[in-house]
């Protein structure tokens, strides 16, 4: 494995707000009581890391210290979920009514929520944000990462880097799971696509 550079794309555990299916994109809400039973069930059972890094929001802070309790974790803000403005904390029910929301749903790609970002901005600033994962990795010249994240994230990243192409929304990412994507350390420093992808591999818990 010295040659390459391995990278697991987790997700976040679940938030309230998540187990209502409400947008919270930017919105900075804590994981709930089940979100962090699920995660203290993976603890010791994901694949070990020289480095953590995380988007700065909260969900995700926690996360990372429930999985990687000794681990130093980088925070990313660039690695934020797309912002949703003035949709943030609100549900498919209770935003249906409104024409610009519709118009969005049919067609998230353009235009943006009312008061958020557009998809292009979003992918750009997700961008930026792996731009700073990947210098650290490189300077740092370590091979087993792990960046915890939010679901639209590791869709785009996942659509930017795999060899297999899928629609965005193709892409299944389970909160508290995700996809480690591989390169050679020369692929990846070219920033090629990957050689290997596969679900995170959950393993026996190293405890007993």
């Amino acid at each position: 494995m010295d040659d390459r550079v391995v990278i697991s794309l987790l997700r976040h555990g679940l938030t309230v707000e998540n187990e209502q299916s409400a947008y919270i994109g930017w919105t900075n809400s804590p994981l709930s009581p089940s979100g962090r039973e699920s995660l203290l069930y993976l603890k010791g059972k994901l694949p070990t890391a020289d480095l953590v890094f995380s988007s700065d929001l909260t969900r995700c802070q926690e996360t990372a210290k429930i999985l990687f309790p000794t681990k130093k974790v980088w925070p990313i803000e660039e690695l934020r979920e797309m912002h949703f403005g003035c949709w943030e904390g609100k549900t498919y029910e209770e935003l249906k009514g409104i024409e610009s929301y519709q118009k969005w749903i049919n067609d998230p790609f353009s235009g943006s929520p009312d008061g958020g970002e557009s998809f292009e901005e979003f992918c750009l600033r997700v961008q930026k944000g792996f731009r700073k994962v990947k210098n650290q990795i490189l300077q740092m010249g370590v091979s087993d990462v792990v960046i915890i994240t939010h679901g639209g994230v590791i869709r785009y990243l996942l659509s930017t880097f795999s060899p297999q192409k899928r629609a965005f929304f193709e892409w299944r990412v389970p909160y508290g799971g995700g996809h480690q994507v591989v390169w050679t350390k020369d692929g990846f420093r070219r920033a090629e696509t990957c050689i290997s992808l596969q679900a995170v591999p959950i393993m026996e818990s190293q405890l007993g």
